[in-house]
């Protein structure tokens, strides 16, 4: 809230007031029935969790019908051996809650344990397939939370769906078929190739059927048991042998798994033209989105377009400057000093200058409250899955959730796979001059996350909009992209999602070169940019805006998702 004060204070163009810009500070309003709507990244998921809405289920009771589904259907994004992050806005209060389910290290990690013998950093593809890359999980914790507070349905009834589909079968889908028969690390670890063959020894193929009975077991003891069915027991004991086991054994312990916390934080929110934006603090990135956003407020980008390469240009160079700055000085708050208030202050962001052609890689600049940090070398690879959920009350959940990289680890317990969440931290703890990195790993730290599930309020606090996406540190670019195409270029939420992704990070431009036109390709040329094609699952976003009180929903046409909406 202090943060909040100070922003709306400094930013002169904002003429709201703390009232205004606080929703929590309102006082309680009628409840109004609207539109529930459930839009995921993969088609059985949305409809599990659009079959809660419709018996009167809450959106935080739909969100973890949609998550226990994503975990069969969409396995190399996400699942309840990983974490994630549920941005909550309570329609009644106005009030909007982060629930952090971040993985967090083992109590025995060290700074060192992404470092060979002779100090240097592991191969990435060595760490992501480690017994070392699990970091203890905390997706269900964090939705058992979520449901104790907001949840309206018994907890026991909301995973049949995932239970039957897991006990039938479902036919795999392209995109899981096309990532069964990728060629990354985790392809090649053994419970991915025993999950995955059939009998004769081949791999599963798009439009074949899926069958995990052990799945469908864990989730009757999911809902039977609440979360003590993965955080003790006989899956508990099972993630342990499964992280201890070579090669390079991890440190998990049962402990780990039973003193695992989920936390309620405060959002972060800032202005974005007639909009405020709220997304997750650190460990997560939100601190980042809304200063990018911010930057692009100080640009004209609103009256150029997609056919621009200027507005490509402005967009490229902000998110240059935004990652420097997070890459730097985001990591968890409980270790480590971040300058959130400084990131976000009004004249910092107007101080960091974008030129007229694209220079070398900037560097982090100086925000008041920044303590010295080492330069971060964090990969983060791509994966993750977004989604969104209304009830009939009102309510919202927008969760990014995750298991890593492609199939976490590889490993696999009980019919789900174990996360590689830990190799999101930086693999060296300081940097080439030896100063300490933010993002260094330390026990029972939470890695930093690009994961930013945001909502829109109206200047009076109401529901405006919502927006996510997978994609690893590419997150940031794919939802500010398709902020600016919604919001300042007015496009329905479809097409605004499904514009050219250009990633920015330090002296690389990423982008789906193929979709942009030749003018801007060589407008960008001209400013300096070469742009060269990205890589890994790319963009996987979901996003709604309310217009005219009418639902503008939208899931990016380069995954499988859908958007329901339930009629009145």
């Amino acid at each position: 809230m202090r943060l909040l004060k100070t922003l709306v204070a400094a930013v002169a163009c904002l003429s709201v007031s703390i009232g205004q810009a606080a929703p929590a500070s309102r006082p309680p309003r009628a409840v109004t029935k609207v539109q529930p709507f459930a839009i995921a990244a993969n088609p059985l998921a949305a409809q599990a969790g659009f079959n809660v809405l419709k018996r009167g289920g809450s959106a935080v009771d739909a969100a973890i019908a949609i998550q226990a589904m994503l975990s069969l259907v969409e396995p190399q994004s996400s699942g309840v051996g990983g974490g994630a992050f549920m941005n909550y806005y309570d329609a009644r209060s106005g009030k909007i809650t982060i629930y952090d389910g971040r993985e967090v290290a083992p109590a025995q990690a060290t700074p060192g344990m992404f470092l060979d013998p002779s100090g240097k950093p592991l191969p990435f593809n060595t760490a992501v397939v480690s017994g070392r890359a699990t970091g203890v999980p905390g997706a269900v914790k964090m939705l058992a939370l979520a449901h104790r507070e907001h949840g309206k349905l018994p907890w026991r009834t909301l995973f049949g769906d995932a239970e039957r589909t897991a006990a039938q079968g479902f036919i795999v889908s392209p995109r899981l078929g096309r990532m069964i028969h990728a060629d990354f690390a985790e392809n090649h670890a053994p419970d991915v190739i025993a999950y995955f063959s059939k009998p004769d020894g081949s791999l599963l193929n798009a439009g074949e059927r899926l069958v995990n009975k052990p799945y469908a077991d864990f989730l009757r003891r999911l809902a039977a048991q609440g979360p003590a069915a993965l955080y003790g027991g006989s899956t508990a004991a099972k993630i342990i042998a499964r992280t201890h086991a070579g090669p390079l054994a991890g440190s998990m312990t049962m402990a780990d798994l039973a003193n695992y916390q989920p936390i309620k934080r405060e959002p972060l929110c800032g202005p974005f033209r007639i909009y405020i934006l709220c997304a997750p603090p650190p460990p997560s990135s939100g601190v980042a989105l809304i200063q990018l956003m911010m930057m692009l407020d100080r640009t004209d980008i609103a009256r150029r377009g997609p056919d621009d390469p200027q507005a490509w240009f402005l967009f490229a160079e902000a998110s240059r400057l935004m990652y420097a700055d997070r890459d730097q000085y985001v990591g968890d708050p409980a270790f480590v000093k971040v300058p959130v208030a400084g990131l976000m202050d009004a004249n910092y962001v107007t101080s960091r200058l974008i030129g007229t052609t694209a220079g070398p890689a900037p560097v982090a600049g100086q925000p008041a409250g920044a303590l010295v940090a080492g330069v971060d070398r964090t990969l983060e690879p791509t994966g993750t899955s977004h989604f969104i959920v209304r009830d009939a009350a009102g309510n919202v959940v927008s969760m990014t959730t995750t298991v890593e990289s492609i199939f976490g680890t590889g490993r696999m317990v009980d019919g789900f796979f174990l996360n590689n969440q830990l190799t999101d931290f930086s693999f060296s703890p300081v940097d080439e001059q030896g100063r300490a990195v933010a993002n260094a790993v330390a026990p029972g730290k939470r890695p930093r996350s690009s994961m930013v599930p945001s909502i829109l309020l109206t200047r009076d606090g109401r529901f405006a909009g919502a927006i996510g996406s997978a994609g690893g540190n590419s997150i940031l670019a794919f939802v500010a992209k398709s902020l600016v195409a919604a919001v300042d270029w007015n496009q329905p939420m479809a097409r605004a999602l499904a514009e050219p992704n250009l990633v920015a990070r330090g002296p690389n431009f990423q982008g789906e070169v193929t979709k942009f036109s030749p003018r801007v390709l060589a407008g960008l040329r001209q400013r300096g940019i070469a742009l060269q094609p990205g890589q890994g699952e790319d963009s996987g976003l979901t996003g709604v805006m309310i217009r005219n009180g009418r639902v503008d929903g939208g899931a990016d046409p380069r995954r499988e998702g859908v958007v329901l909406i339930l009629a009145r």
